[in-house]
Parts: structure tokens; sequence; C-alpha cells
């Protein structure tokens, strides 16, 4: 892994989300261009999932023995076809299971997102207990939402 790469997921995995929604709603702003919150959310979302997914995928990858890249190298494969054919398709098995831990994390990370102006599930939620004065309810179906998603 390159410097450049590994700057990048030590930045985004060593920051707090709420710090990197901060900087991209009010950096892009200050650089004079306007940006929604939507967008800022999205793109601070991006760059926090993609440093954590490239660390889960470059284990998977990893934890795949040294024997298969021999094995499939002695049967003249490119590095290519060693990747598609062999490597991925078992590393992609171990990686499931970390990943759909780590989306469900992002998942209720969204709701940081609410402090930059985004309206999400919580922050709608928190409209609709002070609007029907039930709160109980209604953060009961907001739970609901997050643990079907």
């Amino acid at each position: 892994m390159c410097i450049r790469d590994r700057l990048y997921i030590e930045l985004f995995q060593g920051t707090p989300l709420l710090m990197q929604l901060f900087l991209v709603f009010f950096g892009v702003a200050l650089m004079g261009m306007n940006i929604s919150p939507w967008a800022a959310a999205a793109m601070a979302l991006t760059l926090f999932t993609s440093a954590y997914l490239a660390e889960i995928w470059r284990g998977c990858v990893e934890s795949i023995s040294k024997g298969q890249w021999e094995a499939s190298a002695s049967l003249a494969m490119t590095p290519f076809e060693q990747m598609r054919y062999v490597i991925l398709p078992q590393a992609l098995r171990i990686a499931v299971a970390p990943t759909v831990g780590f989306s469900v994390q992002v998942v209720k990370g969204t709701a940081v997102t609410s402090i930059i102006g985004f309206t999400e599930l919580t922050k709608t939620g928190s409209m609709l207990a002070n609007a029907t004065f039930e709160p109980f309810m209604v953060y009961g179906f907001v739970a609901l939402g997050y643990f079907i998603l």
C-alpha cells in the first residue's frame, strides 16, 4: 500500500465523523462554493466509509493463504486472473460479515448528519415528536426503522 493510501486511511479513520462533516460542509463554503447538507453528508460519509472498507477488504484479501496465490500462479494465471478467479471469491465470503457489520454502524452514524442540517430519520422523528407530543410512539417507530435497516 502506498503512502498516499495509508495517509488517507489514517486521516479518515483517525478523525471523528462529526469533524469530517463539519470540514466538508463549512470547508467547502469557505472556498466560495455552496453545498447542500445532503451533498456534504454524502461526501463525508463516503470518505469515512471508504477508509474503513478499504481496510476491511484488504484484510480479507491478505487472509487468503499464500498457497492459493502460488497454486494459481502455477496454473500460469496472470495476476488479474489470480485475483478474479481464485482470491476474490474466497475473500468476498470472508468480507461479508465485517462489511455488513460496518454498514450497520454507518446507518446508525447517519444520525450525526443532522448537526449540519440534514434531515434524516432521527431528526425527522424529533420533529414529529415535537409536533404530535407522542415521543414514545414516534421514537419507537424510529427505533424500529433503524432495526429494520
